[in-house]
């Protein structure tokens, strides 16, 4: 079983890493830094855009789990990009089967934030197919 972890974190060894190497325990896993990647957002068209490497990276594992800080209330903007791109662009079946996982770390997140990061991952996962396992928070 082949997990990538996609780390929304502009920081590679930061708490979000920490959470997820945490919850991932001993598996072995690959991880794909989005601060590494230029994702345009919604609506822009460039030649070096790499949104294409990231989903075919998400097409070869079988379990997904997508790591994110809690930044202004919400999800990073790595992460929110990513997903919006997704949108009219990505075929729904693409990711079908694969297990996914959000991994939401902040300083004391109120359960509105969890409630509202739960809500956009879990309809993430339903809309491409992916059976949503559960967000890890702390």
């Amino acid at each position: 079983m082949s997990i990538l972890f996609i780390n929304g974190s502009p920081n590679k060894n930061g708490n979000t890493v920490r959470l997820t190497k945490k919850f991932l325990k001993d598996q072995e896993f690959k991880t794909l830094n989005l601060v590494d990647y230029k994702i345009c957002s919604y609506g822009q068209n460039f030649e070096d855009d790499q949104l294409d490497e990231v989903i075919e990276q998400m097409k070869q594992a079988d379990t997904i789990v997508i790591g994110s800080p809690l930044y202004w209330h919400s999800m990073s903007g790595a992460i929110r990009n990513v997903l919006d791109r997704f949108y009219g662009y990505v075929d729904e079946c693409l990711l079908q089967g694969k297990d996914m996982y959000f991994v939401f770390q902040g300083y004391a997140p109120t359960k509105e934030q969890l409630a509202a990061g739960e809500y956009t991952m879990s309809r993430f996962a339903k809309l491409y197919g992916m059976n949503y396992k559960g967000m890890i928070a702390e």
